[in-house]
């Protein structure tokens, strides 16, 4: 991990275009997922090899949660709930690399993270569910409710953000000040406990946002569920 400032400086402006640290190590991160699902995705055989054992063993865990949580969608939901991990796995696992911060631990980032689930929660639901059946779930059981329903979209959207932005800057920073202090008689145990905590916020974020997908897929269906 980066000792030094943790404030967000410019890494490229180009006039009014400034283009961040966290910008540029987010698209080398997407590049690199591509790469590696292609790599394991390009020679597939029934005798898998190392690197197709693994990412069959991380497509089949991820596949089991979404299909714990939306048996009778998970094909549909399941590509865009897998990037989301995969890709939050690596961000926060990318503030070990030495001179690398992680990108989530930009609140610009996480924001744009909640943001896109937000978007997905709504394009799932009216996919699935037709546009007017989605919407009539947020006048049930009364149309009173409505500003509520729309209040608690807004407010887990930015939960969602900053929660994982305050974890994930509270953890650089702890790991930091315990380097200040300790220098390097202490390595390990901070690797360790930064490892552990940016797999727990990836896998609580990803999480969540199944949860809220899944919700809106299935509003329909517990409706229809309580009317029979």
């Amino acid at each position: 991990m980066q000792e030094g400032n943790l404030n967000i400086e410019p890494a490229i402006q180009l006039g009014p275009v400034v283009i961040t640290n966290t910008v540029i190590t987010t698209w080398v991160i997407m590049a690199a997922v591509w790469l590696l699902a292609w790599l394991a995705s390009r020679s597939l055989r029934e005798d898998p090899g190392s690197l197709q054992a693994a990412s069959e063993g991380v497509v089949s865990a991820i596949e089991e949660a979404v299909e714990a949580v939306a048996p009778e969608h998970g094909r549909q939901i399941m590509p865009f709930v897998a990037s989301l991990w995969v890709f939050l796995v690596i961000a926060n696992l990318s503030g070990l690399i030495p001179g690398v911060h992680s990108p989530t631990r930009d609140l610009s980032a996480t924001a744009g993270l909640a943001f896109l689930v937000f978007l997905s929660t709504h394009w799932f639901g009216i996919r699935i569910q037709g546009l007017r059946s989605y919407l009539r779930h947020y006048l049930t059981p009364s149309p009173i409710l409505l500003p509520f329903h729309i209040i608690s979209e807004i407010t887990r959207t930015i939960a969602l953000a900053v929660r994982l932005f305050g974890n994930m800057m509270s953890l650089e920073m702890a790991a930091l000040l315990i380097l200040l202090v300790a220098g390097f008689l202490a390595p390990v145990p901070i690797l360790m406990l930064h490892i552990v905590e940016a797999l727990v916020q990836a896998y609580i974020f990803g999480m969540l946002a199944l949860i809220y997908v899944a919700s809106s897929i299935q509003s329909q269906q517990l409706r229809q569920q309580k009317e029979v």
